[in-house]
């Protein structure tokens, strides 16, 4: 018997996720809010989202051990800290090397692999790792005397470290839950803590202009909703690496827009050092 083909080309869905997640930065760009209420009503309005999508899954959270339910909570604190640092980063550096530094979140899952789990770290991913650090180095010799720069960029390596931790602290939960039930509960937790740092912090939670909440839902809508389900639908049908390597396009992808909409155009050393970062990254998964 023939195989059925997918509803959707998995290729297709590949390019609408990276175009997708490649609007996230535009959109924090777009609103005038706090970066942390901008992070915290994305979350939830993403854990909206996913909870309607996890209603006949649900159940599978009262199988979670209190050590299970002590990862989700780690894993929606790190997802808090990764949306609330990558997107204060936006008010302080450029949406290319925001984008490119914190898309570098797969060569620390291979270090935290490594310390935490006693991975071990083969040459190929060793020679990634030392890319994507030179990259780094470029990107911050470029923004050398220019404070601000250095402190978004920073912003953005935080962002970076805590999604490895996120996607590491999930590791185990996601081979126990589906995926709908597992991001409602993550999102709820990561947008719960942001909210409430935002409130205690004086910083309003209601009052907004109605563009701001429509920036808020489109962030949940579009990058989170369909930009991260395409990359889990296409991981159905395509190799997990060949997935991992097209997620590299949303720097690309930022980028563009960046140039078209905001007018802003990423510096030589930007462009090198992302280049060096990406090339990085690429090496470090292929060798994984």
């Amino acid at each position: 018997m023939a195989r059925k083909p997918p509803p959707l080309n998995p290729k297709l869905a590949l390019a609408i996720g990276v175009s997708a997640v490649s609007t996230a930065s535009i959109l924090v760009r777009f609103s005038d809010s706090n970066p942390i209420i901008i992070a915290g009503y994305r979350m939830a309005f993403a854990s909206i989202l996913m909870l309607l999508l996890a209603v006949s899954s649900l159940h599978q959270l009262g199988g979670l051990s209190r050590r299970d339910l002590i990862v989700l909570l780690s894993s929606g604190i790190s997802l808090a800290i990764h949306f609330g640092s990558w997107t204060a980063s936006l008010s302080y550096t450029s949406v290319a090397a925001s984008t490119v530094i914190v898309d570098s979140s797969p060569i620390f899952v291979v270090i935290f692999s490594y310390l935490f789990l006693g991975e071990g770290v083969n040459l190929k991913e060793s020679l990634g790792i030392v890319i994507s650090l030179m990259g780094a180095f470029v990107i911050a010799f470029g923004h050398m005397g220019r404070g601000a720069s250095l402190f978004g960029d920073l912003l953005a390596l935080i962002g970076s470290i805590f999604l490895a931790a996120y996607l590491i602290a999930g590791r185990d939960l996601r081979a126990k839950l589906d995926l709908a039930p597992y991001t409602a509960v993550v999102y709820g937790i990561a947008g719960s803590i942001l909210l409430l740092l935002a409130s205690l912090y004086g910083i309003p939670l209601l009052g907004y202009q109605l563009k701001e909440w429509e920036i808020f839902l489109a962030l949940a809508l579009i990058p989170s909703g369909l930009g991260h389900n395409s990359y889990n639908y296409a991981l159905k049908y395509l190799k997990a690496s060949t997935v991992s390597v097209s997620i590299l396009g949303e720097p690309v992808g930022a980028s563009m827009l960046a140039a078209i909409l905001i007018s802003e155009i990423p510096s030589l050393t930007t462009v090198f050092g992302g280049a060096l970062v990406i090339t990085g990254i690429y090496i470090t998964i292929s060798g994984s």
